[in-house]
């Protein structure tokens, strides 16, 4: 009998005056409590993140663009990916292709995954106040070029030659130095938790139901002919990889889930974002209260304290860090490669072959 077709797995990082993001700034949401602005790491972020970490070699995605002769212009349009669940970013990121005309093919990712948000409201947030940023070249001022040019407040104009451009400063008693600030920058500190759910039923399980197609003809006849096997699960006829192909993309899913890092953060901001503590279970309501916040009572302003609660029903893997940010805490310096070693036998010991009527 198969175990349960779930592994739901709870990170603890912590994270220092760093940015998750570098569009626009640090991202934020408000505590519907406390109303305290609340930085996070979109799940969308954590996800590409994990797939980076992978090491595996990525499918080829085509951007696609248009340029409107008459005004000039290019507008990019939706990218596309293969369709193709023989690279591992395809098979466990999932992906979609629709066109005008042509048939539409959609995987459903087998991973589910949260945002990395703050542990407690009180424990993780925007730093203020804000911080505003210099990019200063003032050291060589004959290195770097200073372009100038005329304005009437609404337009640009022609700009402005050396000579007049020089009358202009000695008229006016001004300088224009090689350097620019960028204003209010944000950083986030503290305690942040991840949520991830892995659908066991799916993760290799690629659907060959031709009215919700998760691929096309030709992809389909490519993964037979590369040895894929037929056979159904609970949702339909499917698609599996053989096993040494499992086998290596558990391997390095396992590595990835622990050991990702977000890598899109600013060069300034870098943060190691170390892994305080790993939570894994069949159980997602074990996993919920296994790694928390709680509110302290015995304080004349609102605090809180992390905890890792021995109570839950789960495995946990305690790293030496954590004996810096909760009382108590016990870490050994293996244990995110237990944590991984762990995930590795979850996802081995699942019977895939079983769950599938093999053709």
């Amino acid at each position: 009998m198969n175990p349960s077709p779930y592994i739901y797995l709870r990170g603890l990082r912590h994270a220092e005056h760093t940015v998750f993001s570098v569009n626009e700034g640090q991202k934020f949401y408000y505590d519907p409590l406390t109303g305290r602005k609340m930085a996070y790491s979109s799940g969308q972020q954590v996800k590409r993140s994990i797939i980076e970490a992978l090491n595996l070699p990525f499918a080829a995605i085509t951007f696609n663009w248009e340029i409107d002769k008459k005004k000039n212009e290019a507008h990019q349009k939706e990218p596309h990916s293969p369709c193709d669940p023989s690279f591992p970013d395809q098979l466990l990121g999932g992906y979609m292709k629709a066109e005008s005309g042509n048939l539409t093919v959609k995987r459903r990712s087998p991973l589910s995954i949260s945002a990395m948000r703050p542990l407690h409201p009180l424990l993780g947030g925007i730093e203020n106040p804000t911080e505003n940023l210099s990019f200063d070249r003032t050291s060589h001022p004959e290195h770097h070029k200073v372009k100038v040019y005329w304005s009437d407040g609404k337009k640009r104009g022609a700009e402005v030659s050396e000579e007049e451009l020089n009358e202009w400063l000695t008229n006016n008693r001004r300088s224009l130095p090689n350097r620019a600030f960028i204003q209010d920058q944000t950083r986030t500190s503290g305690l942040f938790v991840y949520d991830i759910a892995i659908d066991l039923r799916t993760l290799f399980c690629v659907s060959i139901n031709k009215l919700e197609p998760e691929l096309f003809p030709e992809t389909e006849a490519k993964l037979r002919d590369e040895g894929w096997v037929e056979g159904e699960n609970i949702f339909g006829k499917c698609l599996l990889p053989y096993e040494d192909k499992r086998e290596k993309i558990i391997k390095a899913l396992s590595n990835a889930l622990i050991n990702w890092r977000i890598t899109s953060n600013q060069a300034r901001t870098f943060s190691l974002m170390e892994t305080v503590a790993v939570a894994i279970s069949d159980n997602a309501n074990q996993v919920a209260y296994a790694i928390r916040g709680d509110l302290r009572e015995d304080t004349d302003r609102p605090q809180a304290v992390p905890r890792i609660d021995t109570s839950a029903k789960v495995d946990f893997f305690v790293t030496p860090s954590a004996n810096s940010y909760i009382p108590g805490a016990v870490g050994y310096a293996d244990a995110l490669e237990k944590a991984e070693q762990k995930l590795v036998e979850l996802m081995s010991t699942f019977d895939y072959e079983n769950q599938l009527v093999t053709k």
